[in-house]
This record gives structure tokens, sequence and C-alpha cells, in this order.
């Protein structure tokens, strides 16, 4: 459904006007004259277009009225109608409406999909990620040099505006969307959007950047599931690669990977066959059926169990971690996922 904002309306209004002219001609001259309604639409073209053509018909006195009422009212109109749509043209507005036209169209067909906040240094790496896993992403920027620039395969979910807008996420389609990444430089801007995101839709996952240490608790209360500090994270990634280094480079390895090389899946208790639910670890033989490999187990209070026992049960709100191939993973959802 097209939503009919300023853009179409200074698009459209032109040509609602010279048809309407066109109607009250046609009829004007049917009513006045009683040409037919072949004749009375000609006479309104040559009328309006001022060609210089003789009458179509003998006109009466008043039908010559009728025809200087139409000649005053369809020059106002039509200069009106050309000077709207050159500037339309000029100014670079019909690229905008069409680009517009196609985000929409793009944006209905999404589901499931995750919204990006900022194009900046962390929302192009996120972005990159996203990618990799052939993730559909929307990306909200103001700054139109910044999306001018966006480049990327999915360069037509690009949507220039102001993401603490209510409308701009709804836009973006936030109602539809899997999670929301908010990366913009200043914390206020972050909560603000998290609020916002949360009160539209209840169940969205949201990841937020923090760069002040008592931001995170604010970003927390306002509804972020998980809050990263960019700072920190460096700081301890580089730490541990002086410790472990092997270790972090495999796992790096690991993260950095596509969906085409390697898959880290959790899977939840709710997305298992009932059949399954409220079995253990053991009875499910995932490594002898699938070949992947449980690495992971979080619980129902949100603790998480690295390589946990064979006698784990796996009940409501718990979640396993598998690493596998592709196709030990896609063997592992036909077995498992319903």
């Amino acid at each position: 459904m097209i939503k009919f904002t300023r853009e179409y309306f200074r698009f459209l209004i032109p040509f609602v006007l010279m048809v309407l002219l066109m109607i009250v001609g046609t009829v004007g001259y049917v009513i006045i004259d009683d040409y037919t309604w072949f004749n009375a639409f000609y006479m309104t073209i040559i009328t309006v277009a001022t060609v210089g053509y003789g009458e179509v018909e003998p006109l009466s006195q008043e039908g010559k009225l009728f025809t200087s009422f139409l000649i005053i009212t369809s020059f106002g109109t039509f200069a009106y109608a050309v000077s709207a749509i050159t500037k339309f043209v000029i100014d670079g507005e019909i690229n905008h409406f069409l680009k517009h036209r196609k985000l929409n169209s793009a944006v209905e067909k999404l589901s499931d999909h995750v919204i990006i906040c900022g194009y900046g240094r962390n929302g192009k790496q996120a972005a990159q990620i996203l990618k990799k896993h052939d993730k559909r992403f929307v990306v909200i920027e103001d700054d139109v040099k910044v999306t001018s620039n966006i480049n990327h395969r999915f360069s037509d979910l690009v949507l220039h505006g102001d993401a603490t807008q209510d409308e701009v996420l709804l836009k973006a389609g936030i109602m539809k969307a899997k999670a929301l990444i908010t990366t913009l430089p200043a914390d206020a801007a972050n909560v603000f959007i998290v609020l916002t995101a949360r009160n539209l839709n209840p169940n969205l996952t949201i990841i937020s950047r923090a760069s002040d240490d008592g931001s995170d608790a604010k970003l927390k209360i306002a509804g972020a599931n998980n809050v990263i500090m960019p700072d920190k994270v460096g700081g301890a990634h580089m730490a541990s690669l002086v410790m472990k280094p092997d270790v972090m480079e495999f796992l790096d390895y690991i993260t950095a990977q596509s969906a085409d090389s390697i898959n880290l899946e959790e899977i939840s208790f709710e997305s298992i066959s009932d059949t399954l639910k409220n079995k253990t670890l053991r009875d499910l033989e995932i490594r002898n059926k699938s070949g992947a490999n449980i690495i992971g187990f979080k619980t129902v209070s949100g603790e998480y169990v690295v390589n946990p026992s064979a006698d784990t049960e796996i009940i409501p709100k718990s979640k396993i971690f598998v690493l596998g191939s592709p196709d030990q993973i896609k063997k592992l959802k036909e077995l498992l996922v319903e």
C-alpha cells in the first residue's frame, strides 16, 4: 500500500489538476453547446494546449465565455504543472521519489531482518558480519554523505533519517524485525533509540553500543538485551591475545567465517520437536547422528555452561550451542527442529 508523503503529492497534484481541467472542459462543452463527448474532449484539448486550431463546432455566446474561462484557467494550471514537474526533475527529487518507493517495497517484503542504526565504524563492522552470513538488514543513517556512499549488496535497504524518530523505525520495518543494533556515538541517543524500539516491538532483540562506564546500566534499564563497550572489548581482546594467542585466533576464525564455511548455532527449547523436549543431551545423540558438537548450554537462570554434561536436561527457556559444518548443522536441524 502506497503512503502518500509530501513528495508524492508534489508529483501528483499537477497531474490531478490537469485531469480535473479536462473533465470540467469536456462536461462544459457537452452541457453548454450540446457537443458530442468526443468533440467536447477534443475542443478541450486544443483550448488548454492553446495550439490555435479553429472551433470544432460553432460556439454560442455562453460557449465563448466558457472557452475564455477555460483558456485563462488552463494557462495558469499548465504553467504551474510544468514548473512543478521541472523543479521535481532538476532538483533530483524524482530520484528520491523513486528510491523512496523502492525502499518501501523492499522493506515490506522483509521479515526477521536486522536494523542497524548508525553506519560508522561499528555499524559497518556489524553490516559486514551480517553480509557474510547472508542476513538481510536495513541501515538507518542521518548523514546523507554516508548514505550516498553506501554500496553494499543490500544498498536498496539504506534509509536516510533520524533513528530516534518512531516513523523512521517503522519505515525500517521494526514491527517485523528480529533485532536492532544501535551504534551511535552519543549514549543518550542510543538510550532514546532503545526506549523507542522496545516500546514499538517488545519481542525485539536490541544490542547497543555504549561509550561511558555508567551508560551500560541505563541502556539495559531502557530495554537493551546486550550492551557492548568497544573500548573495553578491544582492550580485553588484545590482552587475551597476549595470554592465549592461538585460542583467541581460533575464536576469531570461527566468528569471522561465513555460513558457507562453519556454523556456530544456538537451538532453543521452544524450537525442538515435542518428542525431544525435557530429554537429556545423551538422549539427543547429536554427535552420533549429525557429527556436530555441543559446546555450550544456557540454563533457565541465564548461566552459561561450557562443555555440558551428557545428563543435562533440555528444559523450557534453556538453549544449547552447537558447532559444526554447514552440512552437520543442517542435518542436526532436521533431527531436532520442528
